[in-house]
């Protein structure tokens, strides 16, 4: 079997494995790794969760490592471009771990972050800098930085980015980079489009592919609910509350939603029926983006609603689950959605909600991935359950808090005062007891606790004295 010793990487990098306890490749990284460290171009078509990150960090930190050159001002000399600030963040972090004992300098500037301290930070430049296209171009137009010592120009997750619409920026950033450098190109899928992009920033680049075009992991289960859109909340939470057993122990379940707002108000029910989830997605801060994740990792709130967009850069181990509560109307959305579990050689499930008007998606899915769904069955009585008389469906708030009725008549104000009611503040209880004659009868003013009992003297044509306002 390859271990990565065999593959030519220096001393430091392999200490820095070592001090991370890895020691066997994965199939992208064995395939890469030697033309990248010859200074070949490379594409590499892979899914999520296969080890790209350190198939184009490790042999390009001994690249760097071994020309010693100096940190360029204002500009660096390895880009790396990522669709997302969490995408970013993870590869920024493999790199600090990666180059430990490299003695290379590494930062991220991302959206949502406050550009004058990314000024400041790339002022002196950096040798590896991985950054979202749009707030590199911010300060490339601010003069804040430039392209002109990138050595090594990486693009990881090509078809997200052009998914996100950041074919305009790419091109920009190719214009301003230099023309003798290495370029690395990383996608999970292979569109027209993209490789109209191989062919503009990549000059005869290496190939390697470790899995079909546009196909689903292998150990993942899939699995199918056709349910109708009003009805998957609630099957959400029955499943979620494990009232309706699914294949798999739920740990941490990740669940796609396609809109911002979907999110939020999946996030919102859930807490109505006592399961806590956070959401994440473009409209939430960078903060709390941050502890969302954090708690997710954690597994201290382990469910998750996310959009596409915001869930790319998701590299947690242990989501078991990946349900897609809406399904993507880009069927290659659906492989990178799933490829969020089974990640570091672990097998996963996802489960996918069909609804009437989504039957054209889960065609398109199955024809462009290849995907097979076993079909599960609805819980039993299901239709009850969703209209809140089923046996699974715990009773109405109103129901479970309702109180006796206290029936008007002339008697009221001879019931014991009820303990539970106490007296308002600044009424004392007890205090303003008084009498009077009235067209319906005798009665007296009673307690002096409040509305409830002026109310009873009214109905029972009391006019005594009540209790003195406080």
């Amino acid at each position: 079997m390859t271990q990565f010793s065999d593959l030519g990487l220096s001393q430091p990098v392999l200490q820095a494995l070592d001090l991370k306890g890895y020691t066997t490749p994965t199939p992208i990284q064995a395939q890469a790794i030697p033309p990248v460290l010859s200074g070949r171009d490379l594409l590499g078509i892979a899914q999520t969760g296969t080890g790209k990150t350190a198939a184009f960090m490790l042999p390009s930190i001994d690249r760097l490592r071994e020309a010693d050159k100096q940190t360029p001002f204002k500009s660096c000399r390895m880009l790396v471009l990522a669709p997302t600030r969490e995408l970013a963040g993870q590869i920024a972090q493999s790199a600090k771990d990666y180059g430990a004992l490299a003695g290379l300098k590494v930062h991220s500037i991302v959206g949502g972050t406050s550009v004058n301290k990314d000024r400041n930070k790339l002022h002196r430049g950096t040798d590896i800098l991985v950054a979202t296209p749009g707030r590199l171009l911010d300060l490339i137009d601010q003069k804040a930085f430039n392209l002109n010592g990138v050595e090594v120009l990486v693009l990881d997750e090509a078809d997200q980015m052009l998914d996100l619409g950041f074919i305009h920026a790419l091109r920009k950033i190719h214009q301003l980079a230099p023309k003798e450098r290495q370029t690395l190109f990383f996608s999970a899928t292979m569109p027209k489009q993209i490789k109209e992009l191989v062919g503009a920033y990549c000059h005869d680049p290496v190939q390697v592919s470790v899995t079909p075009e546009s196909t689903t992991a292998e150990r993942i289960e899939q699995y199918l609910f056709m349910v109708q859109q009003d009805e998957k909340q609630s099957l959400l939470e029955l499943i979620l509350s494990g009232r309706h057993q699914v294949p798999g122990k739920i740990e941490r379940v990740l669940i796609f939603a396609r809109t911002k707002h979907g999110c939020d108000r999946v996030v919102k029910k859930l807490a109505q029926t006592g399961i806590q989830a956070n959401a994440i997605h473009g409209n939430k801060s960078q903060p709390q983006r941050e502890r969302a994740l954090d708690e997710f990792k954690r597994a201290k709130t382990p469910v998750l609603i996310a959009t596409d967009v915001a869930a790319r850069g998701i590299d947690i181990p242990g989501v078991s689950h990946v349900i897609n509560y809406e399904l993507p109307n880009v069927p290659e959305q659906y492989v990178h959605r799933i490829g969020r579990t089974a990640r570091a050689g672990a097998d996963g499930i996802a489960i996918a909600f069909c609804a009437e008007d989504e039957r054209s998606y889960l065609k398109d899915i199955r024809k462009t991935t290849d995907a097979e769904f076993e079909r599960l069955p609805l819980p039993d009585n299901f239709r009850a359950v969703v209209e809140g008389v089923g046996p699974t469906k715990p009773p109405p708030k109103q129901q479970r808090m309702a109180r006796p009725k206290v029936t008007p008549s002339g008697d009221a104000a001879k019931r014991k005062p009820n303990p539970k009611h106490g007296a308002r503040k600044g009424r004392p209880q007890g205090a303003g007891q008084g009498s009077g004659q009235g067209s319906g009868g005798q009665g007296s003013g009673g307690q002096g606790g409040g509305n409830r009992n002026r109310n009873r003297r009214r109905r029972s044509g009391g006019g005594g004295g009540g209790a003195p306002r406080g």
